[in-house]
């Protein structure tokens, strides 16, 4: 599975002194493996919104290391601003990016909060997903009274913290830690300078909708609800803030929304439903942008619903999905849509070394020959079955755009899916078993002096090694899982690439033979014999199946020609 990603973005107290937000933000880049994505400072407000991402634990490491140089550094007992506030560090939420659920997400939020309350004597309220009890999953009410209220709020039982001391601390105030969905702010081109038609149609798509009148005349009088209230007619989409308003930089009045649950909204149906609704009023979506950074699986889900419209494979390369996102959008309607800086994951790509993955293919092969032991057989067979993966991939692709077969397009593309998934793990594996080989490397080479040293050395070498062999074997495991799709291609898949199925075969019967033979010399020198002869047995088997399934498809094939 891929690293899980999470994504901080707390408020601290400070929007005018660049020197104490600097001081702050660079806390964050103290740690390895986070990025820092934004730095947002407000005068008015006196308010900074900063937005760093990362692996779960080092965002926990850099919220905390941020909030003890904001509480070092900001005196809320001279703070004043337009926001509500009542904390140096104001709000901290953490958000879900990537292969990271919303539960594992409040128990890393709680966890910060937990930190922050002992290790910084912080007062810390939980509020949004991470809250303890109902009433304060609302911040407005966990903030209520805000920074003036909070030295008599916590005199009150039903006010105690759920982590750090229930007494006020006037410099430092209180700090809100939560766990909320991932915020896009999206906003919508119109083909209309008009602020009013805008709105109009960003009422029929919002949440909220727009106020009922008595006449259902829009200006006219508005309707009450059973308690005096103004009642609303709500709007089409569930999860979306939205207002219309007229951008001079571009001369265009646009749609502004902030879709504040993308897996109950997504973009590309926001973006549908508001074309539906700009038709309805005479008016054209010309495009859209993207403020700040998005998931790379909104991303790639977005280019998928399009290319399903199409009735065309979605089992193509993340590379072109995400094409068909940006122009399906119209992404790049008012300027260059940059997928490096744009797509979260991305952003966050390490390109100070060099992956494997990423060479042109001279490149690793030169590599491969080099004086330099890895990247070894083991990368190369995993190189190979992802050639293989590649191959029964294309034949999919190829019959799903078949002529007379345009019925069946369906069908391909979810073998063509299912290759993609097998060759995109595969070339993951070309870059691990070149780490593996590194760790054995490493742990070669730390001191061996005293008992304690040479024991733990011991332990690190049998760590590595097991690493070595467990990575070769996902190889064959991966490798035999393409060789469903081959077949399968063989058999049913386009009659005219029916040779490069049977060149697919046997490229994956290559990298499980390959694979296994680095499992068998790596397990040489593990000391656990026991998982040695159970994945030896389980190795046998996987290259008994993938020697027949190759036999096979290449009877299938020689029959076909």
């Amino acid at each position: 599975m891929s690293n899980q990603l999470i994504e901080c973005v707390p408020n601290f107290s400070e929007g005018n002194d660049m020197s104490v937000i600097k001081q702050i933000t660079s806390q964050v880049e103290t740690v390895d493996g986070v990025k820092l994505l934004d730095v947002d400072p407000g005068q008015a407000t006196n308010r900074t919104v900063v937005t760093f991402v990362g692996p779960p634990e080092a965002v926990i490491e850099a919220a905390v290391r941020a909030v003890k140089k904001a509480s070092e550094l900001i005196d809320m007992s001279k703070h004043t601003g337009a926001h509500p506030r009542f904390g140096a560090t104001d709000v901290c939420p953490l958000v879900p990016v990537s292969n990271i659920t919303m539960e594992e997400t409040v128990e890393y939020a709680r966890k910060l909060a937990r930190r922050i309350g002992e290790e910084l004597s912080i007062t810390v309220y939980c509020y949004e997903n991470a809250a303890f009890c109902e009433e304060r999953r609302n911040l407005a009410y966990v903030r209520s009274g805000e920074y003036e209220a909070l030295k008599d709020k916590l005199r009150k039982p039903e006010w105690k913290p759920d982590f750090g001391p229930a007494e006020f601390n006037a410099r430092s105030g209180a700090t809100a830690v939560g766990a909320r969905d991932f915020l896009v702010a999206y906003n919508i081109n119109l083909n209309t300078t008009s602020t009013r038609r805008a709105n109009a149609i960003a009422f029929d798509v919002r949440e909220k909708g727009r106020v009922k009148t008595v006449d259902g005349i829009p200006t006219g009088k508005a309707m009450l609800d059973e308690n005096g209230e103004r009642a609303w007619s709500p709007g089409s989409l569930k999860c979306v803030k939205g207002i219309g308003w007229f951008i001079e930089e571009y001369g265009i009045a646009q749609i502004s929304m902030n879709l504040t649950n993308i897996s109950v909204t997504p973009v590309h149906i926001a973006f549908d439903e508001v074309c539906k609704k700009a038709a309805d009023r005479g008016v054209r979506v010309t495009g859209s942008e993207l403020v700040g950074l998005i998931p790379l699986n909104a991303m790639l889900d977005a280019g998928k619903y399009f290319l399903k419209k199409q009735k065309r494979s979605i089992g193509i390369s993340d590379k072109e999905i995400i094409k068909i996102a940006v122009k399906s959008l119209g992404l790049d309607d008012l300027y260059p849509f940059k997928p490096e800086e744009k797509i979260i994951e991305y952003a966050l790509a390490n390109k100070s070394g060099k992956l494997l993955g990423d060479m042109s293919l001279i490149d690793f092969v030169e590599e491969t020959a080099s004086e330099s032991p890895a990247p070894g057989g083991g990368s190369i067979s995993a190189s190979v079955g992802a050639m293989g993966a590649a191959l029964g991939t294309m034949v999919a692709n190829l019959s799903s755009h078949k002529r007379g077969w345009d019925e069946r397009w369906e069908e391909f593309s979810d073998w063509a899916e299912k290759g993609k998934a097998y060759h995109d793990e595969l070339l993951r594996l070309v870059d691990e078993d070149t780490d593996a080989f590194n760790k054995i490397m490493q742990a070669f080479g730390m001191p061996k002096g005293t008992s304690a040293e040479k024991a733990e050395r011991n332990q690190a070498i049998q760590a590595a090694t097991k690493c070595a062999i467990e990575v070769p074997f996902t190889v064959m495991e991966q490798a035999l899982g393409t060789m469903e799709v081959l077949k399968a291609m063989a058999q049913i898949g386009n009659p005219n690439s029916v040779s490069d199925a049977g060149v697919g075969a046997l490229c994956a019967r290559t990298a499980v033979m390959g694979a296994f033979l680095n499992v068998k010399i790596n397990a040489t020198d593990l000391k656990d014999r026991k998982f040695v002869d159970d994945i030896l047995a389980k190795g046998l088997e996987i290259e008994r199946k993938a020697i027949e399934l190759e036999h096979q498809i290449l009877e299938i094939v020689n029959g076909k020609m």
